[in-house]
């Protein structure tokens, strides 16, 4: 059964970090990091290919940072000097790189991200 499952969020006051986990129950699969905030459409964070190539939204550049474990089948998102404006939903999402959502083949159940100014 294909499974993505997140952990790692919380709030925190602006300038903090988090760091993000999603568990894959598979392997070898391109990865990424959307994020949804209340009235808003779900948005590209970043993405990391199977083989370690990654991609970010410009406003994260700099602040987070994706990586993952393949011995663990874990793709984690640090994510730094946190903002009020990077409240959100954060989901996972497998079979891709791009910043398209409909790309994705499979999605995690998301975790809450707040960030308190």
């Amino acid at each position: 059964q294909v499974q993505l499952v997140e952990s790692g969020g919380g709030l925190v006051q602006a300038g903090g970090s988090l760091r993000l986990s999603c568990a894959a129950s598979f392997r070898n699969y391109d990865m990424g990091w959307f994020r949804q905030a209340p009235g808003k459409e779900r948005e590209f964070v970043a993405s990391i290919s199977w083989s370690g190539d990654t991609y970010y939204k410009h406003s994260v550049r700099g602040r987070f940072t994706i990586s993952r474990d393949n011995a663990k089948n874990t793709v984690y998102l640090q994510m730094n000097s946190l903002r009020p404006e990077d409240t959100a939903v954060y989901y996972c999402a497998a079979g891709s790189v791009t910043g398209i959502v409909g790309e994705y083949d499979y999605w995690g159940r998301g975790t809450q991200v707040t960030v308190s100014s």
